[in-house]
């Protein structure tokens, strides 16, 4: 079996107007959501062997936050230019294509509203929206990553920081 965590990228910041979309960082809520959720999935017991992030600067902070929870120093993250600003069928195309099938278990940090559309290939009910921080754990029976498809994953679990931190 196979696993995918696909994790939206946690709040970002739009104070500096200068900088270019893939430059900006977290804010104070996105500093506070990411090691939260990833302190959620540790309890969860989610074990992950690779880490794959947009290589926007809100992303690859994300999966920083969750790499010091949840990896030994082995894990890697790795930037993936391709991820960045795509649809749901390029996502699909880098899970078959691009990831080792030695990986079961897969996080990868990214941006609506590709993560949105993906998520919806196997979610029932129907999820609206992947908010900043949120986690869609979708479970494929397979053993190659290249045979995932849109009809063989189910979404195992739906978590998003406003559960746990109401308005």
């Amino acid at each position: 079996m196979k696993t995918l965590f696909l994790v939206r990228h946690a709040k970002s910041s739009w104070k500096d107007h200068r900088l270019d979309d893939i430059d900006r960082p977290l804010n104070k809520r996105g500093q506070r959501d990411a090691p939260f959720m990833a302190h959620l999935m540790k309890k969860k017991g989610v074990n992950i062997d690779v880490f794959v992030s947009s290589p926007a600067l809100r992303a690859h902070s994300t999966a920083i936050a969750f790499a010091k929870v949840l990896a030994d120093s082995k894990v890697e993250i790795i930037l993936k230019p391709e991820i960045y600003e795509v649809s749901s069928a390029t996502l699909i195309y880098t899970v078959q294509n691009q990831f080792k099938d030695e990986w079961d278990a897969v996080m990868m940090f990214g941006h609506n509203y590709a993560y949105t559309d993906f998520a919806n290939w196997y979610a029932k009910p129907f999820i609206e929206n992947v908010p900043t921080c949120g986690i869609v754990a979708i479970d494929f029976e397979v053993e190659n990553w290249s045979d995932v498809t849109r009809s063989n994953g189910i979404v195992r679990f739906f978590e998003f920081p406003r559960k746990y931190f109401p308005k």
